[in-house]
């Protein structure tokens, strides 16, 4: 009884300053989740795919529910400033995370090499790597905005040569495009959102274009070559049996769905992936056009709720870190949805909060916890009355 009593005061104070209603849509996110991966699964077991019991599934998902919630009330209760001020640390993490990939790595058959299992557990690294990035660039984006030019040569290089890094190392050590991907993104917001001159953009994005043959010829293998170009040839895999097999699959699964979606014991088509990177294919089957309208509004709220939270905070490096969180939700959502409808590659990567995947579920609750933080945080007197 004495300890729930000294609890008492912080869980009053945690729903009064934290961001509950960031919480409750990450929530309902993740329940819609839950119920199509149990539709999911339970077709594709019924079609003969050597699938586990539907309820493993269901189970290890409302477990990483639970611990995703739990990673957001202690993201939301640490303060971001203490996790910057360990940037130091944060990176050997990220370090070591690749390095436990090159020694214990697994690529479950997908050719990416960014798992780490042990005793039947599944850790993907780039999840995490993703979110402490996105702390540790907005502390040296921050610093270099107080104290230096942001325009500089010198401070765009130091923001670039991060970024190249990290995005290097994750290309190298696992070939995993979709999570370096992402991490493009939330680099490609913070930078904008910083106040970089565009011309540093032009230069860039003339930089990337020269550097993209000796990416494809010494880089990138030829399934990834394949996947890269088939949205735009289809001579590629002109009968859809090949390397574009589960987004025609997928295709198929969203219009047989039309308005309202189909009955879940009638599955229009069956393939791996439904339950992960092509969850939102098996929601437009089941739920039709509006169910996938549905998921697109949740994120959208979800994205546009980090985007306000970033433009009331009253400091650089919380405005920084609200705005790389909806990068990351931003280019996940583009490129996952545009994986299923063919016009984006098949890189691997999940819808969030919807996909299969313990790693994906718990770290972006953690982001979503870094974005409650700074409304957590208490405000200047003055700010006070904007927000």
């Amino acid at each position: 009884m004495a300890e729930i009593k000294r609890l008492k005061p912080f869980i009053t104070q945690f729903f009064q300053r934290a961001d509950i209603f960031l919480l409750a849509i990450c929530i309902i996110c993740s329940i819609y989740g839950i119920y199509s991966i149990k539709i999911a699964v339970t077709g594709m077991s019924a079609g003969g795919w050597e699938m586990s019991a539907p309820s493993k599934y269901i189970a290890v998902q409302t477990v990483s529910l639970i611990l995703g919630i739990a990673g957001f009330v202690a993201f939301t209760v640490i303060d971001a400033d203490i996790l910057g001020q360990q940037w130091k640390l944060l990176c050997a993490v990220n370090v070591l995370l690749l390095v436990a990939l090159v020694i214990f790595g697994q690529d479950d058959g997908t050719g990416n090499k960014s798992w780490i299992r042990f005793a039947g557990i599944g850790i993907q690294p780039s999840e995490v790597i993703k979110v402490l990035y996105i702390v540790v660039a907005a502390k040296q984006m921050t610093y270099l905005k107080e104290y230096k030019d942001i325009n500089s040569f010198l401070s765009v290089v130091q923001m670039a040569g991060h970024f190249v890094i990290v995005f290097g190392m994750i290309v190298v050590v696992s070939s995993d495009l979709g999570s370096a991907t992402i991490i493009m993104g939330v680099f490609l917001m913070m930078f904008f959102v910083l106040g970089v001159r565009l011309y540093w953009f032009a230069i860039g994005g003339a930089l990337v274009a020269s550097a993209i043959p000796l990416l494809w010829n010494y880089f990138l293998k030829d399934y990834q070559k394949k996947r890269l170009v088939a949205p735009y040839d289809k001579s590629i895999d002109p009968d859809g049996w090949g390397i574009t097999w589960q987004t025609t699959q997928s295709q198929q699964s969203l219009a047989s769905g039309r308005l309202t979606g189909v009955d879940a014991e009638h599955n229009t088509t069956v393939f791996t992936g439904k339950h992960t990177d092509f969850i939102f294919a098996c929601i437009g089957e089941h739920f039709g056009m509006i169910g996938c309208l549905i998921v697109v509004l949740l994120l959208l709220i979800i994205i546009f709720h980090c985007i306000r939270v970033g433009l009331h905070s009253s400091r650089t490096y919380d405005m920084l870190i609200c705005f790389g969180v909806a990068g990351a939700m931003v280019f996940q959502t583009f490129i996952n949805i545009g994986m299923c409808i063919g016009i984006t590659p098949v890189i691997g990567i999940t819808l969030p909060f919807f996909s299969y995947g313990g790693s994906s579920m718990v770290t972006m609750f953690c982001a979503m916890g870094l974005v409650s933080g700074v409304k957590y945080k208490p405000k200047p007197e003055h700010f006070s009355l904007i927000y």
